[in-house]
């Protein structure tokens, strides 16, 4: 087993073991394992982060591909991920990333990746393809040193985290997409995650939202046949509206079969627009279907007067209709977005950097 770097967020135990706060799973870990992720393990009773330094995979990316639509629109984004996952989904797009419970990736300290970000003339960098918190370590070095350098940083997360984890994300974070799947409901998590319950998740939430100013947007990926109920979908909803407020942001997300899933059929778009429905109805005000390029559910509407503020074609904007403060130029509504239209949209944002 190779040496890394000694990680942060973990607690030693009697007999040698260590116990990793990086997630919700807790991992115990005995002398010479690893834990669940694949990529934290105990070296000598300390807890080694195996793929400190290493990246697996880089992609220049629009910011709508995370995706963020109300923080720095436009904007184009350096993503990077390591090997690893705190879950095990068996639907991942991204499997033989995340899935890959190996060491691997090419060197890459903190600097060369903040270098790599200005280079490609990217406003930020978003920590993607794999769950980022169980390399918050590397990610919180690499997010200090682009915050000094004028540059935003993004997670695309599960929500998985702890309370420890949250405290490193203040010092460099700036944006979070949590990304549900199938509305968090028990039955779903436990047979298609592994996880036990969505608890964590909503509790991160509420770390989030209390202890740090960080944007926040809810995603969730709706399975047909398996994870697509409508009451699951009110109740993650309503807790949004209640405890985030009904100007945050909802994605429900077309799947796609892959991996271990490849037996069930895309998401039918009626299926999304009955989430839509219910979303709506709850009095969440921003509400947006994904992976279905050309919808007119892509688009963000005035919450006033209900007319497109943003026009979407895929990651694309195609309109604005807002003035310099966001606000609607056909009621003057105050339009919820962080950051005005970047300069750099619809330029080429799609570029493959390290695979």
């Amino acid at each position: 087993m190779t040496v890394g770097k000694e990680a942060t967020l973990y607690q030693q135990l009697p007999g040698g073991r260590v116990r990793c706060t990086a997630c919700a799973r807790y991992c115990n870990i005995p002398e010479g394992k690893m834990g669940f992720c694949g990529i934290r393990g105990n070296l000598g009773g300390q807890l080694q982060l195996y793929v400190y330094g290493k990246i697996i995979a880089g992609h220049i990316d629009p910011i709508e591909k995370k995706p963020v639509t109300h923080y720095m629109p436009g904007a184009k984004i350096f993503s990077i991920a390591t090997s690893g996952c705190s879950w095990a989904c068996q639907y991942c797009q991204n499997a033989d990333i995340s899935q890959r419970r190996k060491v691997e990736g090419s060197d890459a300290t903190p600097e060369s990746v903040v270098e790599m970000t200005k280079r490609y003339r990217c406003e930020g960098l978003a920590y993607t393809y794999n769950e980022p918190s169980i390399f918050i370590e590397f990610a919180h070095d690499i997010g200090v040193q682009a915050r000094k350098a004028g540059l935003i940083n993004i997670f695309v997360s599960n929500g998985y985290d702890t309370p420890d984890s949250v405290g490193l994300m203040r010092d460099f974070l700036d944006c979070i997409t949590v990304d549900f799947k199938g509305s968090g409901e028990t039955a779903f998590v436990r047979k298609y995650i592994t996880i036990a319950n969505a608890d964590p998740i909503f509790q991160t939430l509420l770390e989030l939202r209390d202890r740090t100013k960080v944007h926040i947007e809810i995603t969730d990926l709706i399975v047909p046949e398996v994870g697509d109920d409508l009451g699951a979908a009110k109740k993650l909803s309503s807790w949004v509206y209640d405890n985030l407020g009904p100007d945050t942001p909802i994605h429900f997300l077309r799947f796609h079969p892959d991996y271990k899933m490849m037996n069930l059929p895309p998401t039918p778009v009626k299926t999304l627009e009955k989430h839509y429905a219910v979303a709506k109805g709850v009095g969440l005000n921003y509400v947006y279907l994904g992976n279905v390029p050309g919808h007119p559910l892509e688009h963000t509407y005035c919450a006033e007067c209900g007319k497109v503020v943003v026009e979407r074609m895929g990651f694309d904007i195609t309109g604005w209709h807002m003035d310099n403060q966001n606000r609607c130029k056909y009621c003057g509504n105050e339009i919820p977005i962080v950051g005005h239209l970047s300069k750099s949209v619809n330029e080429e944002r799609f570029i493959p950097i390290i695979m």
